[in-house]
């Protein structure tokens, strides 16, 4: 007869950490367990929270065995070390063990299934110390179910413990969560993954290249399990042979860290060709385009750190010591506005590559708008340029209209939804002094202020747009009103102008054609001053230089 094959164990299960001190990534939360345990400290109620992959309900089974452990001879206490000498954790551990259960809120969301745990609570435990219960997913539990568990949650047996684990902390009810002692487990550091990895290939006898491993810690994310996953399935990949980079590179598509480096650098310089055919080329090679872009924003992250603080150089950042050199030598050429742009059209790139029918084509267009982010110069040298400018040579003789004055600074501000819009601050038409007698009234741009400054908005508002000026006298006006004028305009500025001044005053109705309304005058005024500021040979460049650009004005009172 064949002997029975022995069923593979993948590395995630058989390298479970089974004590605290096999726990990697997690020094706060285990010193503080220990020191809770030692000091016979401990809650009635834990709560994990934490992404996948980081020991969550590896650390609620070894909390579970460190408060049930007896020893070889059954009357050892608690304890923070090695477990692997008593019946009770080995159950615990196999997951048979009465007193110790689990459950998965996912399935066991209702009322009904609280109602089951709670049934259980007041009896005690058949072998153990205490009567533990891990609930997996909390989150996932249902309102009336969370409320089902309140009032025992908060005053539980002495022999009874909860242990909570979730990856959506927020979605736990505080009343809960204050019933809790809450931990967060952390992202497991790429250099914390490379060694534990490392010593895993050692105990299994594989041989694995440096560079595979830290590209095997980078895609883990900071999950233990997720990267002894990917690490088992490089080893299945190479056959028993040594696992290379290449290999894992190839498996995961990912891009060359150097070639991504290389396309970055194009493209910030704006050399089309050369940064379309490295993409080009990173897709032959089978690297996927949102991991392309994905990477072009942590060399993006990577250069500006390194351009703001360049003491961080030493920190992890996945290249190879001559990459690193590289783009600390590329960070310092590029300025603060360039990175932060680049870092903007990659980050909105990304989400169209991750949606986009062909993400190929959609990187192609990312890598464009850098391409051309390239050549456009920083708004800020555009302004201190035009401040530096001499007044003189603000627009080309000839251009400007006698009396008219030059444009102020631009500034460039994004409007949502449409093209970038360039404000052109400009003096505004300066005012007529007023005259504190009402007598001293001589246009109509003297009565819209006058109307203003007591308040009478509305009537006001309504010369703006409807009054054409047929004739001004002291004491009266005679004006053309437009068809959607209000229909006693006439007779209640007549009132108000009589009211507010102390003397009488007449408004007549003519047919005559009269000047154009104020808000005409305005307009067409505005516009001059917009031709002015397009003649501007400064402004005429910037309009050149940012398609699609709309020239504003921005009027400023004059003090």
């Amino acid at each position: 007869m064949s002997e029975p094959s022995v069923e593979y164990r993948v590395l995630a299960r058989k390298y479970r950490p089974a004590s605290f001190d096999e726990l990697i990534g997690q020094d706060a939360l285990v010193r503080t367990l220990k020191n809770a345990i030692e000091s016979n400290r401990i809650a009635h109620a834990f709560i994990l929270t934490g992404v996948r992959g980081v020991g969550k309900t590896t650390t609620a089974r070894i909390i579970a065995k460190a408060l049930n452990y007896t020893g070889a001879d059954g009357k050892a206490g608690p304890t923070t070390g090695d477990t692997s000498d008593c019946r009770e954790c080995q159950s615990i551990a196999e997951g048979r063990h009465p007193d110790v259960l689990e459950m998965d809120a996912a399935s066991h969301t209702g009322v009904d299934d609280i109602r089951a745990i709670l049934d259980g609570v007041r009896y005690a435990p058949t072998s153990a110390r205490y009567k533990i219960y891990i609930i997996d997913e909390v989150h996932m539990l249902s309102k009336s179910a969370f409320n089902a568990l309140l009032k025992t949650l908060e005053e539980p047996p002495p022999h009874v413990k909860f242990i909570f684990a979730t990856t959506e902390i927020r979605k736990v009810p505080v009343t809960v969560l204050s019933r809790c002692q809450r931990f967060d487990l952390r992202r497991v550091e790429v250099p914390v993954l490379e060694k534990h990895f490392t010593s895993i290939c050692a105990k299994e006898g594989v041989a694995v290249d440096a560079d595979a491993i830290t590209m095997i810690a980078r895609a883990a994310d900071g999950s233990v399990r997720d990267g002894l996953s990917i690490l088992d399935q490089a080893m299945a990949l190479s056959g028993g042979v040594a696992v290379t980079g290449g290999q894992v590179q190839d498996m995961l598509g990912l891009a060359d860290r150097g070639r991504v480096l290389d396309l970055l650098e194009h493209a910030l310089k704006g050399e089309a060709a050369e940064a379309l055919d490295g993409l080009a080329e990173l897709h032959r090679l089978g690297a996927d385009a949102d991991v392309v872009v994905n990477d072009l924003l942590e060399l993006t992250h990577l250069m500006t750190r390194l351009r703001v603080a360049p003491k961080t150089r030493d920190m992890a950042s996945g290249l190879s010591p001559e990459g690193l050199e590289r783009a600390f030598d590329l960070s310092g050429k590029m300025s603060m506005p360039t990175l932060g742009r680049a870092w903007q059209i990659l980050l909105k790139g990304l989400a169209e590559v991750n949606t986009a029918p062909n993400p190929q084509s959609a990187a192609e267009m990312v890598i464009i708008r850098l391409i051309y982010a390239a050549d456009l110069p920083d708004p800020a040298d555009l302004i201190k340029r035009l401040k530096d400018q001499p007044a003189g040579q603000s627009a080309p003789a000839g251009s400007v209209p006698s009396g008219a004055r030059s444009p102020e600074p631009v500034a460039l501000r994004a409007v949502s939804g449409g093209a970038p819009v360039m404000a052109v601050a400009a003096p505004a038409e300066m005012p007529v002094e007023q005259v504190q007698q009402a007598v001293a009234l001589s246009t109509l741009t003297d009565v819209v202020s006058f109307l203003e400054q007591n308040r009478e908005m509305m009537w006001a508002n309504q010369i703006i747009s409807y009054a054409h000026l047929v004739k001004f006298q002291q004491g009266r006006i005679e004006m053309r009103l437009h068809p959607d004028a209000h229909p006693k305009l006439a007779q209640e500025l007549q009132g108000a102008l009589t009211r507010l001044t102390g003397e009488r005053w007449m408004i007549t109705i003519s047919g005559a054609a009269g000047e154009a309304t104020l808000q005409e005058q305005r307009a067409a005024a505005h516009e001059r001053r917009l031709d002015v500021a397009r003649a501007n040979p400064l402004v005429a460049r910037v309009l050149q230089m940012f398609p699609g650009t709309h020239l504003d004005i921005q009027t400023r009172k004059e003090d």
